[in-house]
């Protein structure tokens, strides 16, 4: 399917909600652990979430209209988290994502982007050229892995306790990363 910037919002605006329904007021056993040494938690991964919206989406996006090509976007912090989250409930997370979210989604609407700014590039330091229709499509990408992510790391959790029936839970063959 090709890139088009209503079925993005329509994704992207669905995601906190998605994410409080899933992970408010549930025990910290399902929040607060993860895969293992070195893997990321449901609580690790809605921070991660909101370094991004701080961070990636918006900032790049005006990155590549002010800037174009000739200055590369700032490197992205895939650990921020383990800072920015210090102190806060999950809860507090997931408020502060809603709200990040719903103003990131507010610039975006009011930026009119047309399909010639659509098609601007911008340089990653690590993907090269890209363009601003492809990163506004990975932004409802990201939102798709990490929900994939939440359901493997909270399935994870009772890997030991369903016995023989882990070969018929495809989750839990998956064996995707957590960074």
């Amino acid at each position: 399917m090709d890139h088009d910037l209503k079925n993005t919002l329509v994704l992207i605006e669905r995601f906190p909600a998605t994410l409080n329904t899933l992970l408010r007021d549930l025990p910290e056993e399902w929040t607060h652990r993860g895969e293992g040494e070195k893997t990321w938690s449901a609580y690790d991964i809605v921070g991660h979430l909101i370094h991004g919206e701080k961070t990636d989406w918006i900032p790049r996006t005006r990155r590549i209209l002010e800037t174009g090509e000739s200055v590369p976007f700032e490197k992205f912090d895939r650990f921020a988290q383990e800072r920015e989250s210090k102190g806060k409930t999950l809860p507090q997370l997931l408020d502060e994502f809603a709200r990040l979210r719903t103003e990131n989604i507010a610039t975006l609407r009011a930026m009119n982007l047309t399909p010639a700014e659509l098609a601007k590039r911008g340089r990653h330091q690590v993907l090269g050229v890209v363009t601003l229709s492809e990163l506004l499509a990975s932004w409802a990408a990201h939102d798709l892995t990490h929900l994939h992510q939440l359901s493997r790391v909270m399935a994870h959790q009772y890997r030991k306790a369903i016995g023989p029936w882990t070969k018929f839970m495809g989750v839990m063959q998956c064996a995707g990363h957590s960074e």
